[in-house]
């Protein structure tokens, strides 16, 4: 990287401003920086298994917050991809041990859609759409937290996306979430920042 750059580490180590946060899955095919194009600093990550925003977890919670409230970023993306082992794992009917309380977010999901996806003959087809629904509902827990309330309220940022990044083509896949609109009707019932 120094012979590239002599100053990589020195600009490196200056202090971060991303304009995004990153809600990815822990799969170590998919990384931010590499499928967004964006060089190190430029975009602030959390990972788990099956890309999820749970709203007892303390640890995605304070990133949403520091997030937010720190680094004023503008966007949030939840990006999930195709060929998920988390979500495929959620698809069966198997005890998984440690990762069962994990995985039942992702069956409580496919309990909502659950006529929509019983619809869907093909099981690759079944699997794709759980994950499209899957970064769907992680939107909306992201929309659903007061931060985001209250910071999109003051200041018209950040917005939440929803991606989907498919593997065998190197794309992706962008939800076309209308923000705004969601919002709204979120916060009919999770409304935690009410406007004055």
């Amino acid at each position: 990287m120094k012979k590239q750059n002599p100053n990589y580490f020195k600009d490196l180590a200056e202090e971060q401003n991303p304009d995004y946060l990153y809600i990815g899955c822990s799969d170590s095919r998919v990384h931010a920086n590499e499928i967004m194009g964006l060089a190190p600093g430029k975009v602030f990550v959390h990972r788990n298994i099956a890309n999820m925003v749970i709203n007892t977890d303390l640890n995605i919670q304070s990133v949403i917050h520091y997030a937010i409230e720190y680094l004023q970023v503008k966007y949030i993306i939840v990006c999930g991809h195709y060929n998920c082992g988390g979500v495929y794992a959620a698809m069966k009917a198997e005890d998984m041990g440690i990762l069962n309380p994990w995985l039942r977010n992702i069956r409580d999901v496919y309990r909502v859609y659950e006529d929509e996806l019983n619809n869907i003959e093909d099981e690759k087809e079944r699997y794709n759409r759980l994950v499209e629904l899957n970064i769907y509902e992680q939107c909306l827990n992201v929309i659903k937290t007061a931060e985001v309330q209250k910071s999109y309220l003051q200041n018209g940022f950040p917005k939440v996306v929803g991606w989907v990044y498919d593997l065998n083509k190197g794309y992706i896949h962008d939800l076309d979430i209308n923000f705004e609109e969601e919002l709204n009707r979120t916060r009919k019932i999770y409304n935690l920042y009410p406007s004055k």
